[in-house]
Order: structure tokens, then C-alpha cells, then sequence
């Protein structure tokens, strides 16, 4: 059946597995009608939200972030043992926060880890040895012991941002106006390490496209002993001024943000080690070329030693680079090299015995390594992806990693012997999809999981994955928020069909209750981009129960490009976004069309940010009337508008060949859309810029081409806030019912 595009072949390549629904609750609650205000009301209807969850050091607490239940997006930070017992708030946020407004670095910081609109707490660090948790709120820095007690660290009018606490625990370092610094815990006293930040120069953090693309978000790595400190500093004078106006209710305010846009300049980065009091300065040799991204740091155990990972600005070597803390010099130990991109992980981890763990992509598919003695030796191997390492018990040489080796749309927690490798050992319980932290030492886990019928459960468990005790249950019980829902609950079905080339695609749909005869209109959810993966046997948020209780069937489908697949189904977008992705998103549509219980004539598809292109691309290619509607919501147009760290690895420099650029965008062929087009947008996006909305807006109305918009006033790229959350689902609804072929009313 590889290979096979017609109706038949796909028909023959489905495969199918539906979970049932616990029936917990459904005797002893009243059922309900799910609502739009219901849906983005407090408390959550997945129940219990928990974020940053970590066990201490010794593995006999764990800490987490919780959200209130009268508001969600306000965190406090709890405590709780292992097992499960005596939780407790440790930090209440609106007691012990000024209520100081965030700083724009603030700001900005949050927009890039996707919690825009939040309060309370956004993160924390415990000490190295488990006897305080320490945070910044308001913009100062505390610190709280595990009684209770917190303690105030500074009071500035500037905020300190980017906190990180020494091995040895005697300091904490933090961003204060560009400049890092050190506060010591013994006496009060700070010490300015830099004093280099200001206009364009900023040092001890990471810049834009570091946070944004590369998963890095601190700019200083303390040495084990905590007698020295590595830290970065980047000049952004070279990088482009967009004005970036911020129009919001009570009018409009400009920023001239520094946008390094695909094809111009990146900030200038250089890294330093220095003592904590700024003394003893030394510059790292990050090699003669200094458009490079520097994408990781680490030190060796011996603190001698600091391992860079360096990346060309076409991204496609990696280097990780030996450098000698004393005199910065560096030697390069290996490199990672691709004809497309090199995928970046994070996934470094040095060892006692002076080796490393690594990830790489390099036979096709993401892997362990380990590096030792010049040599690398693979540990895991196969069709399936390793996501993330976890944890290392260096004592036990066991490294724990989370992969889709059982399954591909299920994740899980596995182990192996990282010095006389077997086959991997899996942690956790079949069904799920799982995620997991670890201490340091290796020896305490903690799992959050999932599945179609049970929201986030997140337990302690020990390091062969025996569960000690429920950090948050989360059972859908009568008092749970989703009880009065259960009863309409339809069950998420499961399959495949088969793409051009032969690759397998997953998708996942759920279906009201089916009539005979009866035809469904189509929900289509789709993002399509890279580094995501959308269909995966977890929890959904329940808005696509409520669209299913209005009629409608949802839908989603994996196309190629998309994440954790291996190399082959990625590297077909490489300089041709808008190609392999849009073919197999008509697959799947076709597919729908094909089935006695869909009304072929009225499939709405809908996407958010790679996914709202998605939209524009699909609406262009496909002939007139084959989608009923689409849906486009912070929507890149024009991918030279983007930034250099994302677009460029997909498709190359525009300034060096901008062919691939222009067959992507999605403005030239907008006029050619025939069918009703909402585009949503956020009149404050720092990150898919108003620039973009314009540019499709422009063309459209050049070329006469109806369609319809909303617009939020003062919204980043995510639209924050229950009331407007309602509101933009209700624009949604309404556009949906007014899209929809008549004969399907």
C-alpha cells in the first residue's frame, strides 16, 4: 500500500483504535451542556494546572506551580513530599508580590515561553541542596525555605530577571539593566560582574532568537564550585529597527524593536568567564566567524572544562566545542553536519568520568551517544525518535530519556545502561503520553501524563518508574470540573493513511454520536509547521468536545515537515514551506470527503501562527468550493518578515537566494482565494509582527478578494484572557455558521 494516493489505497492504509471513557462520574452528576464561557472560565476544565514541577534534590519534595482556582493564570508556588501527602502553598504570590508592572525585558521573556498574560510566579530554582526555592516576583528576588519563611533579596526600582543559583549555593545571580550580577546569601551584599550592558549591549542573558528558536533562556552557567561564572553578552547595534506599533484600547504606543528578519543581521554574541565579583574577566574563543548562534554552554564536573555547542548561521554544523576556562582557548571534539539543518536538542550532558551523553540525528532518526575517550558510541538506535533526556544516575550509568519507541503518537519515559547499552527499558504505563523530569542524581522522577479520557496526572515515582505517590491524581471524580461534561464525552478515534512518497501520516478525529445517512460538516485543526507534532494519544482541550456537541466532526492530521519522525518526513520542507505540507493536509481532506458520514461540501479548516499560513496556502491551492471556509489567526505571510533563527534553517539566507522566499510566501496567489476567509490577529505581536496581517490584507483588498477580520487591541501573539478567549471563539462560531452550505444547516 506504499505509495498508494488514490481514495481505495487510503481506505486500505486505515487503521483505527478508539478509547473508551472512564464512567467515573456519570452516575453522580448532573449533566451540562458545554458552553463557550464555560470552556475559558476558572477553575479549568482539565482540572488541577501544574506547571514547572520538580522534585528537590534529595527527592523527598517536590515543588510546583499551581494556578488558582478563581484564576488560572496566577501562579502560586506548593509543596508537597514524594508522597503526594501534606501539600501545601508555599509562596502565596498576591500576599507577597508588590504588584509592581513587569518590565518589558519582563515581558518579552514571557511572550517567548508562552505565558503572555500571566501572574504569580512564571518560575523558580531550587538550591543545590534542597533547603530554599528561590524566585523573582514583582521584579526582586527571593528566596523561601521550606517552612515557609521568604526572604527579600533586593528592592530596586530596576527588575532582575534571569535568575540562576551557584552550585555551591552561596549566590544568586540575575539581569538588573543589562548588567549581570551576583547577590550573596550570607550577607545581602551584590556584586556587579558587568558593566558593559547599556544602549545595545546585554549581558547575562539570552537574546531573541536564542530564546525563541533555540530553547536557551538564561545567558549565565555557574562552575560545580560556584567560584566562577560563564556568561554571555550580545550587542544587537547591528540588528534591524522595526517600529512596532502597539495599538491597544487606550490608544497606540511604538516600539523600535531590534527584529533580526530573515536575511539581515543577528546580534553579535561573546562569551566570558569571570569570578563572582566580575574579577579575573576572561573571553572565550568562539572561533573568526562571528555570525554564529551560540545555542549551548555547560560545565565539566572537574570545572575546568566548558562545553559550547556553536552553530553556523546556515545551520548546518554544529560544533561543541572543549574550551579552557583559565585562558578561553578552544578546541573543537566533534562536530554534527547536514545537507538540510542540524536539529538542536539540549541534550548534553557531561559526566564524571570525563564523558558526555549526546543526541543526534545522524543515522536518520534521533539518538543517544556517548562521546568518551574521542570515540562515539551510539546507545539507543532504531525507527523512532528519542525527545529528551531526563536524567542521569551516574552511580547506576543509566541515562533516562523520553522517546516514541512503542508507538509513535505516544511518548514515554525509558532507561538504559549508558556504558554496556541493551535494549531500553520503558518506565511508564502504555496508554499515555508521557513527559518527565529528574533530580540531578538520577534517582527521583516525575511524570506528567495523559491520554484521551484522562486530563494531566502528574506523579513521584522512583528511578524504575514505581510510582510513590500522586503529586495531582487529577481523577475525573464528581467534584472534578469535568464531571458535568463526561456524559456527552465522544471518543477520540486513531489512524493512518499514506502520503505520496509511502510515508505513514497519523491523524486523530472525533465524531458526534453517528445518525445513518446522516452527513457531518468538518472541523480541520491543523499547524503543519516543524517541531511540532499535533496528533498524540493525550488530553485535548475540551473545545473540540464542544464543537463536536454542535455537529461538528474534528480533525487533525501530521503532514510531512512536521516533528518526531525521523529526517526523511522532516527534510521534504527543506526551501519549500508551503509544498509537502499542504499536499498532505488535501490528503486528509480528501480522505474526509470519502467517507459516508462527512458532507464533503463543507470542510472548515483553521490554524494558529504556522498554521493560520497553513490556512492561506491551503485556501490558494485548493480549487474553489473544495474547503467550505478557513480560518487564519496570527498568520505568517511573508516569511522574509520572520526571524533569522527559525526561517533561515528551513529555508536558507533571502538575501543570498531568494527564490525559495517568494514560492513560500503566502501573499502573491492570495487573490486567487474563492472561498470565506476570518483572519485573526493580535495588534501587539512582537513575535508573528501586524506587518504580516497587513501585508495579506493589502493584497486581498488589491485584488478584491472578500474576506472577513478581527482584530485584538493590545494582544501579542496569544489572545490572553477568558473574556477574550470567549470572544475570539465566538467570532469563530458565528463566522463557521455563516460559512456553512445551506443544505448542512
Amino acid at each position: 500500500m506504499r505509495g498508494k494516493t488514490g481514495l481505495g489505497g487510503l481506505a486500505m492504509a486505515l487503521t483505527i483504535g478508539m478509547t473508551p471513557l472512564p464512567a467515573a462520574a456519570r452516575d453522580r452528576v448532573e449533566p451540562q451542556p458545554l458552553t463557550l464561557e464555560r470552556l475559558f472560565a476558572d477553575p479549568s476544565l482539565d482540572g488541577a494546572s501544574l506547571r514547572a514541577v520538580r522534585p528537590s534534590p534529595d527527592g523527598r519534595f517536590v515543588a510546583y506551580l499551581k494556578g488558582r482556582d478563581d484564576d488560572a493564570q496566577r501562579r502560586d508556588l506548593w509543596l508537597v513530599g514524594r508522597d503526594g501527602r501534606h501539600a501545601r502553598m508555599l509562596v502565596d504570590t498576591e500576599r507577597l508580590g508588590s504588584g509592581a508592572a513587569l518590565s518589558e525585558a519582563e515581558k518579552m521573556r514571557r511572550e517567548r515561553a508562552r505565558l503572555g498574560g500571566s501572574s504569580g510566579l512564571v518560575d523558580y530554582s531550587w538550591s543545590p541542596d534542597g533547603s530554599f526555592v528561590a524566585f523573582a516576583l514583582d521584579g526582586d528576588v527571593y528566596t523561601v525555605t521550606l517552612d515557609g519563611k521568604t526572604r527579600r533579596l533586593t528592592s530596586s526600582e530596576a527588575s532582575e530577571i534571569d535568575l540562576n543559583i551557584a552550585d555551591d549555593g552561596r549566590r544568586i545571580s540575575f539581569v538588573r539593566d543589562q548588567n549581570l550580577f551576583a547577590v550573596s546569601l550570607a550577607d545581602g551584599r551584590e556584586a556587579q560582574i558587568t558593566t558593559d550592558g547599556k544602549g545595545t549591549i546585554t549581558c547575562g542573558t539570552a537574546e531573541f532568537v536564542a530564546q525563541e528558536e533555540f530553547g536557551r533562556s538564561t545567558g549565565a552557567w555557574w562552575s560545580p564550585a560556584g567560584d566562577r561564572i560563564a556568561f554571555e553578552c550580545f550587542d544587537e547595534s547591528a540588528v534591524q529597527v522595526v517600529t512596532r506599533t502597539a495599538i491597544g484600547a487606550e490608544g497606540a504606543s511604538t516600539y523600535d524593536q531590534r527584529y533580526p528578519a530573515a536575511g539581515t543581521a543577528n546580534a553579535t554574541v561573546s562569551l566570558w568567564v569571570a569570578n563572582p565579583d566580575g574579577s579575573g574577566r576572561q573571553k572565550v574563543d568562539l572561533g573568526s566567524d562571528p555570525d554564529v548562534y551560540l545555542v549551548g554552554v555547560g560545565w565539566a564536573a572537574d570545572g575546568r572544562t566548558l562545553y559550547v555547542q556553536r552553530l553556523n548561521r546556515d545551520q548546518k554544523r554544529l560544533d561543541l566545542l572543549a574550551v579552557d576556562a583559565a585562558s578561553g582557548a578552544a578546541k573543537t571534539l566533534f562536530a554534527e553536519t547536514a545537507k538540510t539543518w542540524v536539529n538542536v536538542t539540549g541534550n548534553l550532558r557531561p559526566l564524571k568520568d570525563g564523558s558526555l551523553l549526546w543526541s543526534s540525528d545522524r543515522d536518520g532518526f534521533m539518538h543517544l551517544y556517548r562521546w568518551a575517550d574521542g570515540a562515539m558510541t551510539q546507545l539507543t538506535r532504531g525507527t523512532w525518535t528519542v525527545q529528551k533526556l531526563i536524567g542521569v544516575d551516574q552511580a547506576a550509568h543509566r541515562a533516562f530519556f523520553t522517546a516514541n519507541r512503542d508507538e509513535a503518537i505516544e511518548e514515554h519515559v525509558y532507561s538504559i545502561d549508558y556504558r554496556a547499552p541493551g535494549e531500553p527499558q520503558r518506565l511508564t504505563e502504555a496508554g499515555f503520553s508521557n513527559t518527565a523530569v529528574m533530580n540531578k542524581a538520577g534517582s527521583a522522577m516525575i511524570v506528567t501524563r495523559s491520554s484521551p479520557t484522562q486530563p494531566p496526572q502528574v506523579y513521584a515515582a522512583s528511578a524504575d518508574g514505581r510510582r510513590s505517590g500522586w503529586i495531582s491524581e487529577n481523577r475525573i471524580d464528581a467534584k472534578h470540573p469535568y464531571a458535568p461534561y463526561l456524559a456527552a464525552h465522544r471518543p477520540v478515534t486513531f489512524g493512518t493513511m499514506t502520503a505520496t512518497d509511502g510515508s505513514t501520516l497519523h491523524y486523530r478525529m472525533i465524531t458526534p454520536e453517528l445518525e445513518a445517512g446522516k452527513r457531518y460538516p468538518v472541523f480541520v485543526e491543523h499547524y503543519g509547521g516543524p517541531t511540532a507534532q499535533e496528533v498524540t494519544r493525550e488530553w485535548m482541550k475540551p473545545f473540540a468536545q464542544y464543537l463536536v456537541s454542535k455537529g461538528w466532526i474534528y480533525f487533525q492530521i501530521d503532514n510531512r515537515g512536521s516533528a518526531n519522525r525521523g529526517r526523511a518526513f522532516e527534510d521534504q520542507i527543506y526551501h519549500a514551506m508551503g509544498t509537502v505540507e499542504v499536499e498532505d493536509q488535501m490528503l486528509g481532506a480528501r480522505w474526509l470527503k470519502a467517507q459516508p458520514f462527512v458532507d464533503p461540501d463543507a470542510i472548515t479548516i483553521y490554524g494558529w501562527s504556522y498554521g493560520g499560513y497553513m490556512t492561506l496556502k491551503l485556501l490558494e491551492k485548493a480549487p474553489p468550493g473544495f474547503y467550505a471556509a478557513g480560518i487564519a489567526g496570527g498568520s505568517v505571510t511573508r516569511w522574509q518578515l520572520y526571524d533569522t533563527g527559525y526561517t533561515e534553517r528551513y529555508m536558507g539566507n533571502p538575501a543570498v537566494d531568494p527564490a525559495p522566499y517568494e514560492a513560500s510566501n503566502a501573499i502573491a496567489d492570495a487573490g486567487r482565494i474563492r472561498t470565506p476567509l476570518l483572519l485573526i490577529h493580535g495588534m501587539s505581536d512582537d513575535n508573528v509582527v501586524f506587518d504580516h496581517a497587513a501585508a495579506v490584507i493589502s493584497k486581498l483588498q488589491e485584488s478584491d478578494t472578500p474576506f472577513e477580520m478581527m482584530l485584538y487591541p493590545g494582544q501579542t501573539h496569544r489572545i490572553a484572557g477568558p473574556e477574550r478567549q470567549t470572544h475570539l471563539w465566538r467570532t469563530v462560531e458565528r463566522f463557521l455558521d455563516r460559512s456553512r452550505p445551506k443544505h448542512a444547516e
